[in-house]
């Protein structure tokens, strides 16, 4: 049997010299026939090392795969939450100032409702107090006039005043 490490040298060096092949192709020959030689020998070159990593270092391209996965990972984390943040922050400007125009207009609703409400019941309790109280004191102030009607009319006059002193005077002249 062969020495699979042997085996693996004699496959690298003809891989290279059919790299170096290509070379002279293109520098000898046609630049298009030495290129597309030149890319198969390449591409197989590259299919000859993904079989040889893989079969002495099976985990090698797992461990590729994770860390390419990671990083993609993370890129996509820190994209999905800058976008969300800024979504967030858009969302919450447009829902602070739909907030705020909604209260502004309940607002002023309620102030409106508020200042009718208020003028009907405070001009009607107002109409009926200041009814009344004018109303008591008009009684009142009728009463107190009644009452010095009563008590001019119990006074006597000037005329009679007057009488009253001449007789006075006469009944004190005949004593």
């Amino acid at each position: 049997m062969l020495n699979p490490v042997r085996v693996d040298a004699a496959i690298d060096l003809a891989y290279g010299a059919l790299i170096a092949l290509s070379i002279v192709l293109i520098a000898t020959l046609d630049t298009n026939v030495g290129i597309a030689f030149g890319v198969g020998v390449f591409a197989s070159y590259v299919v000859h090392v993904v079989w040889k990593m893989a079969r002495f270092d099976p985990d090698w391209m797992t461990q590729a795969v994770e860390e390419t996965v990671e990083k993609q990972v993370g890129e996509v984390q820190t994209q999905v939450k800058e976008t969300v943040e800024k979504q967030v922050e858009e969302v919450q400007t447009q829902v602070e100032e739909t907030v705020e125009k909604q209260v502004e207009g309940v607002q002023t609703q309620v102030e409106e409702s508020v200042e009718e409400v208020v003028e009907e019941s405070v001009g009607e309790v107002v109409e009926e107090s200041v009814g009344e109280t004018v109303e008591k004191q008009v009684e009142g102030v009728q009463t107190q006039v009644e009452a010095v009607n009563e008590r001019v009319d119990r006074r006597p006059r000037e005329d009679q005043v007057e009488e009253l002193v001449e007789e006075s005077i006469e009944d004190g002249a005949d004593e």
